[in-house]
């Protein structure tokens, strides 16, 4: 009897398990990226799978790379249409706490529990970390040389920042507070640590 498995060249199954892992993980989080959820996925043996991926760790953690390094470069791209340096700053905090980034949140917050037991994905989570507020400083730092900010070390505020984003969109993922508000705080909190007017980033909200 033919066999109904498509055949396919080594770099293609690769590419192929890579979106398949990448779909579960935005549908149900990095927990679903299992082996035979991924087989499951594609139509395959799980055995196929486990041939061109043979460390789930790793398969896990180059999935959350993927699906986060995406992410910055959106948000970043965001950053590069907004010139006023104000302006760029509250439409990334603004942007990082839309709940229609959900799926992201849920593999950020999962990242973080399933990296104690994931060497390769620890190594990954703080990597993005790393390139986050790297990503977030320099834009502190823009305002900051243009005069519109002020503080004393960007990458650490830019840390700081980070902190209460991940904070707030784990609350979000049980409700817990109004969206509004919890964004309403976050620029509340950015305002004074920039030593900027009270209102000046929630006002760019409500215009």
């Amino acid at each position: 009897m033919p066999s109904t498995v498509t055949r396919r060249s080594a770099s293609e199954r690769v590419e192929q398990i890579a979106a398949a892992a990448q779909s579960l993980a935005r549908e149900a989080g990095l927990s679903a990226v299992t082996l035979r959820a991924v087989a499951t996925e594609i139509g395959v043996a799980p055995a196929l799978v486990a041939h061109y991926a043979p460390s789930m760790d790793a398969l896990v953690g180059d999935t959350f790379t993927a699906i986060v390094g995406e992410e910055l470069a959106e948000v970043a791209e965001l950053a590069d249409r907004t010139p006023d340096p104000a302006g760029a700053l509250t439409a990334v905090l603004v942007s990082l706490l839309d709940e229609r980034r959900a799926d992201v949140t849920l593999i950020w917050v999962q990242s973080w529990s399933l990296g104690g037991r994931n060497d390769v994905l620890a190594r990954c989570v703080r990597e993005q970390m790393d390139a986050w507020r790297g990503f977030l400083a320099g834009v502190i730092e823009r305002g900051r040389a243009g005069g519109a900010l002020r503080c004393d070390d960007p990458l650490t505020v830019a840390g700081q920042i980070l902190g209460m984003v991940d904070g707030l969109n784990a609350h979000s993922l049980v409700a817990w507070q109004d969206a509004t508000e919890r964004t309403r705080l976050l620029l509340r909190s950015v305002e004074a640590m920039l030593d900027l007017a009270p209102g000046a980033l929630v006002e760019r909200l409500d215009a």
